[in-house]
């Protein structure tokens, strides 16, 4: 069954990449595009909303009032959340999506600012107060999420208890990762960038590939193309990464780990220390990346 929702989950986005590849050669009318991806979207699975480490860490009084007011959506590649200075009615909680957050400059160039996995939720302007943020929010890996209505977000944080804390705690965290991302983009490589990127994805996902292509890449880290092309190809060649049509599978993390900046153990080790449980999330995962990683020499 988890075989075969893989297989429709990336037919899906072939589709979705397909279709507006189409629309921007001039070769299928815009309004199509949307209508057809549409009706070939993925509908939503039964997949916990423990998945999501925030829900899972709630305690099981208020995880017994938030529970009711979850819906389960599918969020396909490239779908927007919400857009810069547009009221936000829901907030998102990730169990084996990515959501990037994005600034996007007046002459259409963007640069990731962070992104929201399995680890934490989208829309934190919500319960903060601000109600709106210069950001925009989109998906970058397909997958499922559980929603919740804004103001029911709003109505349990000025309880002030301990849900309050956990939002709080996982929105100091998400600051961290906002500034060392700031940081990383001015002073490290794109080589470093790229492997910090890819790192910091992964441990969002439960497997060790990723469906990205370099185009996607660079507007994300706000660099040129050429540049991600580049580093991704020396990381192929050191057989660290496979890279083939969009798909990039990590063949040898620890090595990976070694190659990127400090950026991505400042942001790890932050969230471990705010958001305990996330240590043992990521150590698991990345024994998981390890065990099932093969040599280089082994495809030959």
């Amino acid at each position: 069954m988890k075989g075969a929702l893989q297989l429709c989950t990336l037919a899906y986005e072939r589709s979705v990449r397909r279709a507006f590849a189409l629309q921007e050669a001039g070769r299928f009318p815009g309004t199509t595009a949307l209508a057809w991806c549409w009706v070939f979207r993925m509908p939503p699975t039964s997949a916990s909303p423990k998945q999501n480490h925030l829900l899972g860490a709630m305690p099981e009084t208020e995880w017994e009032r938030f529970a009711p007011h979850l819906t389960a959506v599918y969020l396909g590649l490239g779908d927007v959340i919400y857009e810069s200075g547009t009221e936000q009615p829901h907030v998102y909680f990730p169990t084996d999506s990515i959501v990037s957050l994005l600034y996007v400059l007046e002459d259409g160039a963007s640069a990731e600012i962070a992104i929201v996995g399995n680890e934490g939720l989208v829309g934190i302007s919500l319960f903060m107060g601000g109600g709106t943020t210069p950001s925009r929010a989109v998906v970058q890996s397909a997958g499922h999420a559980f929603r919740m209505r804004a103001q029911f977000i709003r109505d349990e944080f000025v309880l002030a208890g301990r849900v309050q804390q956990l939002f709080l705690r996982y929105t100091q965290a998400l600051l961290t990762q906002m500034g060392q991302t700031a940081v990383c983009n001015r002073h490290h490589s794109v080589d470093q960038q790229l492997c910090r990127w890819l790192l910091m994805s992964l441990d969002r996902l439960s497997s060790d590939e990723l469906t990205m292509t370099q185009e996607l890449i660079a507007n994300m880290l706000g660099v040129r193309r050429e540049g991600v092309t580049e580093a991704a190809g020396k990381l192929q060649r050191a057989g660290v990464i496979r890279y083939n049509r969009g798909r990039i599978k990590v063949l040898d993390r620890p090595r990976l780990e070694s190659m990127a900046c400090e950026c991505y153990e400042v942001v790890r080790r932050e969230f471990a220390r705010l958001l305990p449980w996330q240590n043992s999330q990521a150590s698991l995962r990345a024994k998981v990346v390890r065990k099932t990683t093969r040599s280089p020499l082994s495809d030959r």
